[in-house]
């Protein structure tokens, strides 16, 4: 039995949709919570320096923990990308292993991450 290419490109491309399309809806959900979260704490802050709240001594703390936010942010997004990017490959390659055993008839070896 010869693979068919065509239909393999496209089993692979829709699995890799449907992925994309899940994580960049829960992606774009956590990023929209944090950013307001982020967006409104610079606000009060700069409202508490503006009324006095926030004296000169205190502002570096406060600013110093919207950077924290800021970074923790961004690095939690970078490890939604990664998972993102693991499971694509895990599933391009499964169909892969898939199609390569329909068409020899042989059991390959379960594929696992490295």
């Amino acid at each position: 039995m010869t693979l068919d290419v065509n239909e393999l490109v496209g089993e692979i491309k829709d699995t890799i949709s449907g992925i994309l399309n899940k994580d960049i809806k829960e992606v774009g959900g956590f990023s929209n919570r944090q950013l307001m979260g982020i967006a409104n704490q610079a606000s009060l802050i700069a409202a508490g320096i503006v009324t006095g709240e926030i004296t000169e001594e205190t502002r570096d703390f406060f600013l110093d923990q919207l950077v924290q936010l800021a970074h923790n942010f961004v690095r939690t997004l970078i490890g939604l990308v990664i998972a993102t990017v693991e499971r694509l490959w895990n599933a391009v390659v499964n169909i892969l292993w898939q199609a390569i055993a329909k068409a020899t008839g042989m059991a390959l070896p379960v594929f696992t991450a490295q």
